[in-house]
């Protein structure tokens, strides 16, 4: 039996891709190349390599131990987190469709890499490692699209994020502009900021669309073109380390974490979701010379047309089709569970507890209803409110296809859209499922989900379960400034 590993390697077409890369490193004296993937809590992780060894590596991939995709942390009894030192190594094999020349180090080119597990185990050698987000993802949405008539899901995130002066410690303290949402003042005293991002996100095949400055200190928003899951997926990844390269440059700081800062807004995720039929492969150029990319052509590729099933289809102009509908009433009936991957960290929390801010803290849906979980923010696209900026998008596309996949499967029927504020709707004696208020909720309401579980297969779900799950138990054993503050002098 030819094993997965070896499928991949001698996929058709990819021997190609091999030797196009070679003339591309060549041509534009490439020295280096990145070879990354993403770990359980989406950080960016991998190896570097010569680029003289791009073919051995093609061919043969490259080894790391397998707690690279738990971040090679400890849990609190100081034991590694997933695999012990006695585990095996995975092999990484990098996709040569995902090559990116770095537009900040012309030197060095990027790929994205699928894992697998060594082949020389026992136990399923070469095959698919399931502790890899992004190669489940691939995975789980082509036996989605199989399963469903061709059905494929596109995703168009909306990545708030800080800009952050340091202190005269060298920590991260104030916002670089102020908390004013919407005004062009405080947007142009982060431009030569946001346009170096731009210029870097144009280059790697983001295809920009809008910009503004939200209402957190520092606070910006900057959106491109909505595609396939799985690529926008990449999109956000390479925003991430774009923004960490520019914060670099400017001695500022890149924050994504949720809510450094109560009082104010914070830093959301917003996945604007769709299902389609058909469609067709597009180039969008990014302002970039057609005929000399920094990238392998496909980076630059976006999915234009086709079928959206969440478009209405009858007299009302609000209301998505019925298999639309479907598909967002399995996500509607495991918003819990899902809370638990969208708001993945202690911090998220503090986004739904800090009052008056638009976060939203009911599983529900309605129409451009900002008080709950799911809204239809457009004629054809639902926008799942109760993500973050510290998300997975890999895990978080897998586990909405699973809620969808439920959906269409069980004819799952959502309700009736709220239409109003849901406090009143509440106060007029609507019953409606409040989301988890903490992580370890969260966790809960995760591990009773199966349908959710389902959207992390193989050791995904143990892996993530027990790096969040030390998590939660760490921030429970710490005592804070606010213990200390309330507490230390209640008694005599």
């Amino acid at each position: 039996m030819v094993m997965d590993i070896e499928k991949f390697v001698q996929a058709d077409g990819r021997d190609k891709l091999v030797k196009e890369v070679r003339k591309r490193i060549d041509a534009n004296k490439i020295e280096y190349l990145y070879l990354q993937f993403v770990s359980v809590t989406g950080k960016i992780m991998g190896k570097g390599i010569p680029a003289d060894h791009w073919e051995s590596v093609a061919q043969k991939g490259f080894q790391l131990v397998y707690g690279a995709t738990m971040n090679l942390f400890t849990n609190r009894a100081g034991e590694y987190l997933g695999y012990g030192p006695e585990a095996a190594e995975l092999v990484g094999i990098p996709e040569p469709e995902t090559m990116m020349q770095l537009p900040w180090d012309k030197r060095v080119a990027r790929f994205y890499c699928t894992l697998f597990r060594n082949r020389e185990e026992r136990e399923n050698p070469g095959g698919f490692l399931t502790a890899d987000c992004r190669g489940n993802l691939r995975r789980l949405h082509d036996d989605f699209t199989a399963k469903h008539n061709g059905l494929k899901l596109r995703i168009g995130t909306e990545p708030e994020m800080m800009w952050l002066k340091f202190d005269e410690n060298g920590k991260p303290k104030d916002g670089y502009s102020k908390p004013y949402c919407y005004h062009i003042d405080q947007f142009e005293s982060l431009r030569p900021v946001y346009m170096k991002v731009l210029e870097y996100s144009r280059a790697m095949g983001l295809d920009m669309i809008q910009g503004d400055h939200e209402d957190a200190p520092g606070q910006l928003e900057l959106n491109w073109m909505f595609d396939d899951v799985m690529r926008n997926a990449d999109r956000l990844t390479t925003y991430r380390q774009i923004c960490a390269q520019v914060a670099r440059e400017f001695g500022i700081f890149a924050c994504f974490m949720t809510k450094p800062f109560m009082g104010v807004s914070a830093s959301g995720c917003h996945h604007n979701m769709s299902l389609w039929h058909g469609g067709t492969d597009e180039f969008v150029r990014c302002g970039n010379d057609p005929d000399n990319l920094p990238g392998m052509k496909e980076n630059y590729m976006y999915i234009k047309g086709g079928e959206n099933t969440f478009m209405p289809d009858g007299d009302d102009v609000q209301m998505p089709q019925k298999a639309g509908l479907e598909a967002i009433g399995g996500i509607v009936h495991h918003l819990r569970a899902l809370t638990a991957i969208g708001c993945s960290t202690v911090n998220s929390y503090r986004r739904l507890w800090d009052t008056g801010f638009w976060a939203p803290v009911f599983a529900d849906w309605g129409f451009q209803n900002r008080t709950t979980g799911l809204r239809v923010s457009a004629p054809g696209r639902f926008e799942y409110r109760s993500v973050d900026s510290m998300v997975n998008p890999y895990i978080m596309g897998s586990t909405i296809l699973a809620a969808a996949d439920d959906g269409i499967d069980n004819k799952l029927d959502p309700g009736e859209p709220e239409e109003r504020n849901i406090y009143d709707a509440i106060d007029a004696g609507k019953q409606v499922k409040k989301l988890p208020m903490s992580l370890g909720e969260a966790l809960e309401a995760l591990e009773a989900d199966e349908v959710v579980q389902r959207g992390m297969p193989g050791e995904m779900y143990r892996l993530y379960h027990e790096y969040k799950s030390d998590e939660w138990a760490r921030f429970m054993s710490t005592v804070t400034d606010w213990d200390n503050e309330t507490y230390m002098e209640c008694l005599p």
